[in-house]
């Protein structure tokens, strides 16, 4: 049995197949390495038999990285609910998925080699602050949305001080050069590859031709108003967190101070990786 002083936390979407996935994992890695701390997610613990600890505890418990055995969304909630992320390895029980890496055939193999070290690729995030209030940050996008279904909201877009956009659209997408590949992606917005320090603005169904996709400079300042008084908008941050908003209210986004982290696997690169989801 090899020596291995390292501690890994387990996290899964709370289903069968990847409940049964994590129970595998942590049975024959702790069965062929010595000195390997297993931290398991509150929300499965009991299902795979270990003591629970939060997402949060692993955080301030430091671990070496977090295993995700789910889809995009499981590793968009782990992010959700650390201040300062700890990289992420992403095991894909889902479909379509740009962040996770690792295939469930792969899973042990691809554990057994990280374990023995491993680099990390560091991605920003945008921070919004709700009228002063800041909101969980973005890995892949913020979304503003009619409240209304079939009505369009007129929004003004300010970037550094001075006005970009003034358009009537059914929403507008804001993203990280992460998630140029998720929502915005779908909306018709451009694929940036995460190593360009960007911020993608995606306008939803535009009521004017002219309203196209930016790109613009990860460290811009973007302000979003709503023009009309008597309308809302529902802001969605990467499809996890969601709240109302109105022309009264004030909205800012710009780059967070701590970044998302991932764990390296994928050694055939990005444009692999776009090619092969995507064909």
């Amino acid at each position: 049995m090899e020596v291995i002083a390292i501690r890994i936390g387990f996290v899964s979407r709370n289903q069968p197949e990847s409940i049964r996935l994590v129970k595998e994992l942590v049975c024959q890695i702790e069965s062929e390495m010595r000195g390997l701390e297993i931290l398991v997610d509150a929300d499965i613990a009991p299902h795979v038999g270990r003591t629970a600890t939060t997402v949060s505890e692993m955080e301030q418990q430091k671990v070496d990285f977090i295993v995700s055995v789910g889809g995009d969304g499981t590793i968009l909630r782990t992010i959700h609910k650390m201040a300062d992320p700890v990289p992420i390895l992403g095991i894909n029980m889902g479909t379509l998925g740009f962040l996770v890496d690792v295939e469930p055939e792969d899973a042990i193999d691809t554990l057994k080699h990280l374990i023995q070290g491993f680099d990390i690729d560091v991605r920003s995030r945008l921070k919004l602050l709700l009228n002063g209030v800041c909101l969980p940050r973005a890995t892949n996008e913020i979304a503003f949305l009619t409240a209304s279904p079939a009505k369009m909201i007129e929004f003004e877009i300010i970037v550094d001080g001075s006005l970009m956009e003034d358009f009537r659209a059914d929403g507008v997408i804001i993203a990280t050069s992460t998630g140029s590949t998720a929502y915005a992606m779908s909306a018709g917005g451009p694929i940036v590859d995460p190593r360009v320090d960007a911020i993608v603005l995606v306008p939803m169904a535009p009521f004017k031709l002219s309203s196209r996709p930016w790109v613009i400079p990860g460290d811009s300042v973007i302000e979003v108003r709503l023009k009309l008084p008597e309308k809302e908008a529902l802001v969605v941050v990467d499809g996890q967190n969601s709240t109302m908003i109105s022309a009264k209210d004030s909205v800012v986004i710009s780059k967070a101070e701590t970044p998302a982290r991932f764990v390296k696997v994928d050694r055939d690169g990005f444009y692999a990786k776009v090619k092969s989801k995507l064909t």
